[in-house]
């Protein structure tokens, strides 16, 4: 990581107001960039510069639906220096989270393990304090740890003053554990996880919605309803299947005849889908 993006996530001041989910009224948007690889094929490009006909940029979208902050959730924290100057030039708040691998032994080659403890968690910054520690712990996943954290990695550095914990609603520990018979068994004892519920027409949804709300009704932990936003319209789903079909060439596991690409039995991971459901919500 360059100086320059360090240098940004320690004077980091998108955030100097405590980051209040409750605070964005309806559903709320997560958009993902092509920073995070093979997941989305939406820009960060500044909307005055953006090119006609090239791919759509998460920030003309939320120019577009006059939205007020920008919610980023990407795998690593290559765009962020891009997304926070576009946020600051446009007068959007940018609420930036990181989403990363978390397991039960971070110091184990995941090839060691003998059950699939895996899962995803994401992990917000609240104020510029929170950028640093952000920082200190994406440099320690990826440079010690196998690019992933455990309980213990998060327990040092963690504070509830700076930071806020999310479990997306796919690739959690609840879904693995449904949906791929995986054995995760997470330990939250140093906060209290905000847990996503998104409805995307998948035919397991309902029921993964469910198994959520009973496990966050159980553990007295808050629950918040959001739209993970790849692309723009749902008549790109294509182009983003197309994208996936090509970056995952790489590791050799997918083919235009043979993607093997997961909830691709929807096209409602996009911002025209989020005001359709958001309209409803609000009315």
């Amino acid at each position: 990581m360059s100086i320059e993006i360090i240098d940004m996530l320690i004077t980091f001041s998108g955030l100097t107001t405590m980051l209040r989910f409750d605070k964005i009224v309806g559903m709320i948007p997560l958009f993902k960039s092509h920073y995070s690889i093979g997941k989305s094929i939406l820009t960060l490009d500044d909307p005055i510069t953006h090119k006609e006909g090239g791919s759509d940029s998460v920030f003309s979208i939320a120019v577009e639906n006059k939205l007020k902050e920008v919610v980023l959730v990407e795998d690593s924290l290559t765009g962020f220096l891009q997304a926070k100057k576009n946020a600051d030039n446009l007068n959007l708040k940018l609420i930036f989270g990181l989403r990363i691998d978390m397991r039960e032994n971070a110091k184990l080659d995941p090839k060691q393990e003998t059950v699939d403890s895996s899962h995803k968690v994401i992990i917000f910054a609240r104020d510029a304090k929170g950028c640093q520690l952000l920082n200190t712990i994406y440099s320690e996943a990826f440079t010690k740890h196998h690019n992933c954290v455990d309980h213990k990695i998060l327990k040092k550095h963690w504070n509830d003053q700076h930071l806020i914990l999310a479990i997306p609603f796919y690739d959690s520990f609840i879904y693995n554990n449904l949906m791929k018979f995986a054995n995760c068994t997470p330990s939250f004892g140093f906060t209290k996880p905000t847990f996503f519920i998104e409805q995307n027409g998948l035919p397991f949804d309902n029921f993964l919605q469910q198994k959520i709300k009973n496990y966050a009704s159980k553990n007295n932990n808050t629950v918040e309803y959001t739209k993970s936003i790849y692309y723009k319209n749902k008549a790109d789903v294509t182009a983003l299947q197309t994208y996936k079909c090509i970056t995952g060439r790489t590791f050799g596991n997918k083919t235009l005849s043979k993607p093997n690409l997961d909830h691709f039995g929807s096209n409602e991971f996009c911002i025209e889908s989020w005001k359709e459901n958001n309209e409803r919500i609000t009315a």
